[in-house]
């Protein structure tokens, strides 16, 4: 099997979880590292044990004419310059969602990676998280009938900013930061949407963007989501980052609970079931279900560069994510319910 070779740009945070999870797939070489800080790159690398790394992304993509595919996981402003970079080069791009940090840009980057004619992939790894991929598994088999409500729940007082600072100074900050996420999501379980209604709110004075938002959409198959968001939320238990949810269907329903508890409740009773998430040396003590995430997210984007399937996390497909998003940010800005065959 042919190796892929990867090289990351941005070596923050989530890159050590990026690079952890290429590196569970076998076929798979991380060649080199960019930071826009040389220090942070240098550490990443030996910590991964990658022999490049630059503070120069042209010049990297210079040096290693071999690299397959370029994985961006820096801060949002910034995806649209990497990516029509590494389209200029030739190179297949993997970008960390939300995809743009604002509607055109998105269209922008599409349009540069369809002209370049290389493929074009958005790392959004939540709908691979083991409980969702479970309850997927749960609502295809029947067993509670026809969905017809769905609630999903991220709410929390987690000082997130701490680790990541950037994320305060955002102006749109719940929905691109989250709802990215919660949509995608219920895309996953449900199909596209039909409409969306949205309020958002700031209730944190210390941050730029809304930290609240709540969103009712119209799925297509009839479903109606109801999808709470928040940032600013001290609850009797800190389930931070996870996303609680409940599922009412015609013979029964099916709820996420916290850590990863699931009841499915039919007339012949309720059963119970705890999902469980392999671990990795490389993540931290709270993100349990982003690493299996990231590794399988990551595998399946592998399948498709090497050409044995397509990906869930194509730019196409998540184009429709991002076109809820910037859809819900319009309906909080008018009052109105927004027609997604309007948007």
């Amino acid at each position: 099997m042919k190796t892929l070779k990867v090289a990351v740009f941005g070596c923050g945070f989530w890159s050590q979880f990026q690079i952890g999870g290429w590196l569970e797939l076998p076929g798979v070489e991380i060649t080199a590292l960019y930071n826009r800080t040389l220090a942070k790159a240098k550490n990443r690398a030996e910590a991964f044990n990658i022999q490049h790394y630059y503070d120069d992304a042209e010049l990297l993509l210079k040096n290693h004419p071999e690299i397959d595919v370029v994985d961006i996981i820096t801060d949002v402003d910034t995806h649209f310059e990497f990516v029509a970079l590494a389209a200029k080069y030739g190179k297949h791009v993997i970008c960390q969602k939300p995809m743009a940090p604002d509607f055109e840009t998105a269209q922008k980057m599409m349009k540069v990676t369809r002209d370049a004619d290389v493929k074009y992939f958005v790392h959004e790894n939540y709908r691979w998280q083991p409980q969702f991929r479970r309850i997927k598994e749960l609502l295809d088999s029947g067993l509670i009938g026809r969905p017809f409500r769905c609630l999903t729940a991220f709410n929390t007082a987690f000082p997130l900013f701490e680790t990541q600072p950037f994320l305060a100074t955002l102006e749109k900050f719940a929905l691109t930061d989250q709802g990215s996420h919660q949509f995608d999501v219920l895309r996953f379980l449900f199909g596209e949407a039909e409409s969306i209604y949205c309020q958002i709110q700031q209730v944190n004075p210390g941050i730029k963007g809304e930290d609240v938002a709540t969103s009712m959409l119209l799925m297509k198959n009839g479903v109606v989501c109801i999808q709470e968001i928040s940032f600013s939320s001290p609850l009797e238990k800190e389930v931070f980052p996870q996303t609680l949810l409940l599922v009412e269907g015609s013979k029964g329903s099916i709820r996420l609970d916290a850590d990863f508890h699931i009841a499915v409740t039919t007339p012949g009773g309720t059963n119970y079931e705890i999902v469980e998430m392999k671990k990795y040396p490389w993540q931290t003590d709270r993100l349990y279900p982003e690493p299996p995430a990231i590794v399988a997210c990551n595998n399946d984007i592998l399948q498709d560069i090497l050409g044995y399937s397509i990906a869930e996390n194509t730019g196409v497909d998540n184009f429709e994510t991002v076109r809820l998003v910037w859809a819900a940010y319009k309906s909080a800005a008018i009052g109105q319910r927004i027609l997604m065959s309007e948007f």
